[in-house]
């Protein structure tokens, strides 16, 4: 670590965020390799070290001999004020060298609202925000993640971005600049060579173009070599992909502090709302041998007491059953304990459950999204009112006393009668919990409520926002009709939510709008206590942009969008076919169990047989 950090570990909170030496991490010779990484993650220790795609990163670079990567997080607030007031430049934990020493930093681009932790990690190292105003002997800035497939309201700042998954990509960037440095490479001859390799987009090579009404209506390249759509990389034989045989294991408490074996990449269950199921396609999955071999390699590295299945939906994976059972019986005699981060609604995931918390039942979370069958049909969401009930009794007969449910607001088509149907929905499990329940204690439903947000690449990417006022009188409909001793109601604050709506849906103009809030102040804007919504407001009216024609505003079907030349894979006319069977209620069947739907992802349909073998044991 950085020695000069040394005298302020007494002043701050979790001073173990700052001090490295954890077990597993790596520390090499500098002298000895070629090519340095940072891998920065825009927030605090407690979430980044929690993040696998960090954890991938971090082994896959280290892995090499001629390179390195090292840790960079978002110091707490204490701390950068005792940095700033004695002029302590942000470092790397393993070395303590400054950010400005590397060859390459890179962010992970995880949501909208860590944006401006970006421009003050930048301002902490000394590395000037903006890319034109970087030099030679500066690292080059790359991102990279799901908020990378509209990353324009970011460009500005960012050398590069990489588009899709990072494994085989990672390598190819470290080979160009590590013969670039050879070569005696200037920047702008990295960049340009960066810019020819599958995946990777280099925003100084393109123009944005705006109509006479300051409307975004398309972006040129400048250059006749690159091509004018980036397509984001994708990782075809995923049993064969190098996994971290070792976790970085923290002295203080993360959010995840656990084995994570991801069992599956990709969902195809359709969900129109859901980005992360339309950018993360084709669905793999990792044979069942495989994993057993990285969890054992884990669980001796790190000694963790916790396993979790990670993927976008776990019931999903193909053997689950067979696989959670085989876990139980090796790990659970030694007192460790197997988890999934997401269960299907039904009466499978149930006993999956059973199998899972057998000595003690911690609650169930499952998300019907909408409170109606109609709704839930509008948004793909291939889950009945008679899964529901199966489900939930079946968890209170079982001996589970708490049901969490998840929903949205503001999704396209809501009337009253769908918010009437959460809050029927909740008094409902509540009374199936009195009904069925083997607990003594008594049922309680949890009902959290999130403000739909438009996102790109998915068929609701052309709908507005609704406005703040009409999302707070929502939430006033469900809190006024949800007290009750039984039922627990959470919601976020609206604000975070138009925001977020903001910068998805975002133009490179945003771009003085994020500089002018961090200079305010604004800073870990995810976190409630942190986040000013008025300073926010303040740097919209500064900068002449109103918020409100990005979040709000509908877009016509054919009207430019900033995100266009960001291709994950889906074809613009599979999303149009989407929203046209949402405005009539129809649903989409998931294609790893029906025909194909064809979104454009796979090739052919021999291609997406062959991605995902169809045994199940579910």
């Amino acid at each position: 670590m950085d020695k000069r950090l040394l005298p302020l570990l007494p002043l701050v909170t979790k001073p173990a965020r700052y001090t490295n030496q954890e077990v597993n991490a790596q520390h090499k010779n500098w002298a000895e390799v070629d090519v340095k990484v940072a891998l920065a993650f825009p927030d605090i220790y407690d979430v980044g070290m929690a993040h696998l795609g960090f954890k991938i990163l971090y082994a896959l670079v280290n892995g090499r001999q001629d390179a390195l990567a090292e840790r960079v997080y978002a110091p707490w607030l204490d701390m950068q004020a005792l940095m700033e007031e004695r002029k302590i430049p942000l470092t790397a934990l393993e070395s303590g060298k400054e950010l400005v020493s590397f060859d390459l930093v890179g962010f992970t681009l995880q949501h909208e609202l860590s944006y401006t932790n970006i421009l003050k990690m930048l301002d902490l190292a000394g590395i000037p925000r903006r890319s034109t105003e970087r030099n030679g002997v500066q690292p080059l800035i790359m991102a990279g993640g799901p908020s990378a497939f509209n990353v324009e309201p970011l460009v500005d700042f960012l050398d590069f971005v990489v588009l899709g998954e990072g494994e085989e990509v990672i390598h190819e960037i470290i080979d160009l600049v590590k013969k670039g440095k050879a070569a005696g490479a200037s920047r702008d001859e990295l960049l340009g060579q960066l810019a020819l390799i599958d995946g990777v987009y280099v925003p100084k090579f393109y123009k944005p173009v705006y109509d006479g009404e300051g409307r975004f209506s398309g972006l040129e390249p400048l250059r006749q070599d690159i091509p004018g759509e980036v397509k984001k990389r994708v990782v075809r034989d995923f049993n064969s992909l190098p996994y971290p045989e070792e976790f970085v294991v923290p002295y203080v408490e993360v959010i995840h502090d656990r084995v994570m074996a991801e069992i599956l990449r990709g969902c195809t269950r359709g969900c129109r709302f859901c980005q992360a199921g339309m950018i993360y396609r084709p669905v793999r999955e990792r044979e069942p041998g495989v994993l057993k071999e990285q969890i054992a390699r884990l669980v001796e590295s790190t000694g963790y007491e916790a396993i979790s299945l990670s993927s976008l939906s776990s019931g999903d994976y193909g053997q689950i059953g067979s696989l959670v059972r085989d876990l139980i019986e090796q790990y659970q005699p030694c007192g460790i304990s197997v988890s999934l981060p997401s269960l299907r609604l039904d009466s499978f995931g149930v006993e999956l459950a059973q199998e899972i918390q057998k000595a003690r039942r911690t609650g169930l979370t499952f998300a019907p999204e909408a409170g109606t069958q109609r709704l839930r049909d509008v948004i793909n969401k291939n889950v009945s009112d008679q899964d529901l009930m199966d489900v939930v009794k079946s968890a209170f007969a079982a001996g589970w006393s708490r049901i969490k449910l998840y929903f949205m607001i503001g999704l396209p088509t809501e009337t009253e009668e769908d918010l009437q149907g959460i809050v029927d929905l909740a008094h409902q499990v509540l009374a199936w919990g009195r009904e069925h329940r083997t607990s003594r204690r008594r049922p309680e439903v949890s009902i959290s409520v999130a403000s739909f947000v438009p996102k790109p690449h998915t068929p609701f990417q052309w709908m507005a926002q609704d406005s703040m006022e009409t999302l707070r009188s929502k939430q006033n409909f469900l809190k006024e009709r949800l007290r009750h001793p039984g039922i627990q109601f959470n919601y976020p604050r609206v604000e975070e939510s138009f925001l977020e709506a903001v910068f998805a849906r975002g133009d490179r103009r945003l771009a003085a709008v994020l500089e002018r809030a961090a200079d305010l102040g604004c800073q870990f804007d995810s976190w409630t206590d942190c986040f000013r919504f008025d300073l926010w407001l303040e740097a919209f009216r500064a900068e002449g942009i109103d918020p409100k024609d990005y979040a709000n505003r509908a877009r016509d079907w054919y009207e430019p969008l900033p995100w266009e030349h960001l291709s994950c894979g889906i074809d613009a006319d599979f999303l149009r076919r989407e929203w046209e069977l949402a405005q009539r209620g129809a649903t989409t069947p998931d294609c790893r169990w029906d025909i194909c739907s064809r979104c454009g992802v796979c090739p052919d349909l021999r291609v997406a047989n062959a991605l995902v073998g169809r045994e199940s044991d579910g």
